[in-house]
């Protein structure tokens, strides 16, 4: 079984109450109150710890709760708070809410520790009500609800190139040979079972971190083979290195296998699918054995995929044939790229949608020409998100669309360039 997957819940703790009471001493007849306050719940904590490298502690514990915090006393005692819970997870894993599949974190980047729900806080004791005309509040406060959530964690790993091609060409080889890994090598499918991490270092340059993608085959995007349990480990990835069996050994074409695989990374994600590729054809230690009436198949390669602006290397992954020239020409293309992390944005808010149940406005301003979209729950989620990137401008669209907001300015009789203001922010309203 895998061990990048896990689904958990967790349970921040709920805020003690506030006590009534007021203060009974010897020589002060009408003590005034001194209910003390409530304690805080705890809160729900993840942190990455670098010596964990899979989810499989998880498989074992599924339920993580914070404590209570506990009830005020009287003289003004303050309850005790309710100890953080701290869930260790591996640099890599993205948190998400369970029903809906969205992103709450991506626990890599600067992403090392989070509170992903916090306690309740405590309730005020009486003692915070008194005033002059009210001497003996007989009323306290009760802490806050705790929160409450099940997950989604998934590892994806994180390297800077993915190796990707059909079971049995020679990815683990090729790793084998350009890192420090030693991932199983045997001829038989599916022989990698989780992804394989190395690092490559190159003479004069930087080096890479490579990760051997397991054996992917057709139908991988839709689930078959377990293809995506693999597929999501290459979401990260800034270059493909595509190996491709450029001998035929098991009697398939190599130009097909290569339309294959990137037909089920397009399917899967086509923003994969758009990522620099390099086209590996590897075996070519083999080539040439009853091949004599046929064409060159790197020539083949070559004529099928350099002109879309895919280079292809000759490689042969045992004998370390053509593979220095691999390296360096994918170390290249790394260094003109961005060297930021790839981090999946947030697109759940768990303490917003705690407040689910607060309200909102949609009018039309007569007066400006303006349609005016207001309320708390408005404003909190402008506060979480960046509209200037296009995610997050996309995910605040679909926040309005989800919450009924645009089926309101529709009833209001909105039209295709009529403008909508949104706390000093104006949008142009386009279907």
């Amino acid at each position: 079984m895998f061990a990048d997957r896990a689904k958990i819940y967790v349970k921040s703790g709920k805020g003690g109450d506030g006590y009534v009471s007021f203060r009974r001493e010897k020589y002060v007849p009408n003590g005034g109150p001194d209910g003390g306050d409530g304690g805080d719940g705890g809160s729900v904590i993840f942190e990455v710890d670098e010596g964990l490298n899979t989810l499989t502690d998880f498989r074992h514990i599924r339920k993580y709760a914070a404590g209570n915090g506990e009830n005020g006393n009287k003289k003004n005692c303050r309850g005790k708070n309710g100890e953080d819970i701290i869930i260790k997870v591996p640099y890599g894993t993205v948190i998400k809410e369970g029903e809906s599949g969205k992103v709450i974190v991506d626990m890599s980047g600067n992403n090392k520790r989070i509170v992903l729900l916090k306690g309740g806080k405590g309730g005020n004791g009486n003692q915070h009500y008194a005033t002059s005309t009210m001497q003996a509040p007989k009323y306290a406060q009760p802490g806050q609800e705790a929160q409450e959530l099940e997950l989604q964690l998934e590892l994806k790993v994180i390297a800077d190139v993915g190796l990707v091609g059909f079971p049995n060409v020679g990815k683990s080889t090729l790793l084998s040979r350009v890192t420090n890994a030693r991932p199983k090598i045997a001829n038989y499918h599916f022989t990698t079972l989780n992804p394989n991490l190395g690092v490559v270092d190159l003479e004069d340059a930087k080096g890479f971190v490579i990760a051997d993608i397991p054996g992917l085959i057709e139908g991988a995007s839709e689930g078959i083979g377990l293809g995506h349990e693999f597929l999501r480990h290459i979401e990260r990835t800034k270059l493909i290195i595509h190996i491709v069996d450029a001998a035929s050994t098991e009697g398939r074409d190599p130009v097909d296998d290569i339309y294959t695989i990137n037909k089920e990374l397009e399917a899967y994600n086509q923003e994969i699918a758009r990522r620099p590729q390099i086209i590996a054809a590897n075996k070519i230690d083999m080539i040439g054995t009853g091949m004599e009436d046929e064409k060159d198949p790197i020539q083949r390669i070559k004529e099928e995929f350099e002109p879309k602006g895919i280079k292809v290397f000759p490689i042969s992954a045992v004998s370390g044939q053509g593979v220095r020239e691999l390296l360096y020409a994918a170390n290249n293309l790394l260094e003109g790229m961005d060297h930021k992390p790839v981090v999946f944005e947030q697109e759940y808010f768990p303490e917003f949608h705690a407040d689910s149940n607060e309200p909102y406005t949609v009018t039309y301003d007569e007066k400006n020409n303006v349609y005016v979209a207001e309320g708390p729950r408005i404003e909190k989620m402008l506060g979480y998100t960046n509209l200037e990137s296009e995610k997050g401008f996309a995910f605040f669209q679909n926040f309005l669309k989800d919450n009924g907001i645009l089926d309101k300015l529709e009833e209001l009789g909105i039209q295709e360039g009529d403008t909508v203001r949104i706390y000093g922010l104006s949008f142009d309203y386009y279907k």
